[in-house]
């Protein structure tokens, strides 16, 4: 059985993390299959639809699977979880996340890599490393720890606290919140509006949004000038135009 299945209906794929016997946690295989997913997509695909199955998005690090590792053994380890969900968030497609159930540890890692995230009402969001005597490895602390706050995610790292999907929307975990059984259904909607969107853009607002953040005022002002005149000169922002005078949906490549 694949750890991770690929479905592709025309300019949408949708990635299924698939270890339902383990709430879809994570070892070693299964992140070099999701890095393969997102490593070989297909050119004409626009949008990912990244979810879990067997009522979990994903429960984190597979404790079972866990084994000793020396030092720099360690942090080659961390690094290449780095590397794979940077692949997500800087992959040049918007990702789109279906999350129920588990959103645990190295799950709500992933999640937050991601750029849209819809949770329904069995979602649980937490970070329990501290009470296994470990701590985060793929990047919470920058992707996480900006969403939250270096504050807010100190106090839910060292209490274990656990955050459901109202919560969740209020703190930025989660952009959508809704009912059972409705994450998938709203995911393929917004997958296809993004999917209609000129590609240039989307592949714009995915690399240098978060990038500007970490630039300073100056630097993120001129950058933003640059993806403005260069989105401006595609034959999309000509038809995006055009479609506006005309009252017309746009038709972008």
């Amino acid at each position: 059985m694949a750890l991770v299945e690929l479905e592709i209906s025309d300019a949408i794929v949708t990635i299924t993390m698939n270890r339902p016997e383990k709430r879809n946690a994570m070892s070693d295989a299964f992140i070099e299959n999701l890095e393969s997913a997102f490593a070989g997509l297909p050119k004409a695909v626009k949008v990912v639809i990244l979810t879990g199955t067997g009522g979990h998005y994903c429960s984190g690090l597979d404790l079972a699977e866990h084994k000793e590792r020396s030092t720099e053994d360690g942090i080659y380890h961390s690094r290449n979880w780095h590397r794979i969900l940077d692949m997500i968030q800087l992959g040049g497609r918007p990702v789109v996340s279906a999350m129920y159930g588990a959103v645990i540890g190295g799950g709500l890692e992933i999640a937050a890599a991601t750029h849209v995230r819809i949770a329904e009402p069995s979602c649980i969001f937490q970070l329990p490393e501290g009470r296994r005597g470990i701590f985060v490895g793929g990047g919470a602390t920058v992707r996480v720890g900006r969403i939250l706050g270096a504050d807010r995610m100190t106090e839910m790292m060292l209490t274990g606290r656990k955050y459901n999907s109202e919560e969740a929307l209020c703190l930025g975990l989660a952009h959508y919140a809704v009912g059972e059984g409705e994450a998938m259904a709203l995911a393929q909607e917004l997958a296809g509006k993004i999917a209609r969107n000129a590609p240039l853009s989307n592949y714009f607002m995915v690399q240098a949004i978060s990038r500007i953040e970490d630039m300073s005022k100056s630097d993120g002002m001129f950058t933003e000038s640059l993806c403005a005149a260069l989105s401006q000169t595609t034959p999309d922002a000509q038809e995006g135009l055009q479609a506006f005078l005309e009252k017309r949906a746009p038709k972008f490549r």
